[in-house]
């Protein structure tokens, strides 16, 4: 369905806002089947219907300033659209937290709640297994500071105001909890990833995002959400 909500971009800027959460997501080259099938449709969907996933080309973050162009909320939106992309898998990896950077100096996004995600870093050439969060962090005692709290404050901020940005969005963010799972390489077990609801720091934002995204949809733009239910 199409919607008739009047949109605050042009059609110009939500083309480089897709191509730079599909960046994101192509980063850190993690994919099986399913997924890669998920973002050829977004790709085809809601990017443009007539770009093949084979063709696809990722966009710096040179032109993605320039595309975006100088308000400063359309910049600090993508960035906190562009994270939730980064860790709808439960894992923030290195190369996901470099593009996001070359993204930020780019844009002129300098925000100290971004650093705070750094602790939770992966580096995928590692045989170790991603970092769960620990119970201070992801459950905080009373009275213990919570080190993520600047980043989950700032992520809570985003606002939803384009039907594209929202399915795109509706379609990344899994509807529940994924389970947990083995990663094998050659028949060999090598890393083993809990719930991801225990390991993303961010998980909750990430729910509040997607229902912000549904809500738009169905109030604002009166399209039929069930698709993503």
């Amino acid at each position: 369905m199409t919607s008739v909500v009047h949109s605050p971009y042009t059609d110009a800027q939500i083309a480089a806002w897709l191509r730079g959460l599909l960046t994101i997501a192509w980063s850190d080259g993690d994919f099986d089947s399913h997924e890669r099938d998920l973002i050829a449709a977004i790709t085809q969907d809601e990017l443009a219907p007539k770009v093949s996933i084979e063709t696809f080309e990722p966009i710096g973050a040179q032109d993605l300033a320039a595309e975006l162009g100088h308000d400063h909320l359309t910049a600090e939106n993508f960035v906190r659209t562009a994270i939730m992309v980064a860790l709808a898998d439960g894992v923030y990896t290195l190369p996901e937290d470099k593009l996001l950077q070359d993204y930020c100096t780019a844009l002129d996004v300098q925000t100290l709640a971004l650093q705070s995600l750094r602790s939770t870093l992966y580096d995928p050439s590692s045989q170790a297994a991603p970092r769960a969060i620990a119970p201070s962090i992801s459950s905080p005692k009373a009275g213990v500071p919570n080190p993520l709290q600047p980043i989950q404050e700032w992520m809570d901020g985003l606002e939803v105001h384009d039907p594209r940005v929202a399915r795109f969005l509706c379609k990344m963010i899994p509807p529940q909890c994924p389970f947990e799972r083995d990663i094998a390489l050659f028949g060999r077990k090598i890393v083993h990833i809990p719930p991801l609801c225990k390991l993303n720091p961010l998980y909750e934002q990430l729910v509040g995002l997607r229902f912000r995204a549904l809500s738009y949809l169905a109030d604002d733009c009166g399209e039929d959400i069930t698709p993503y239910c």
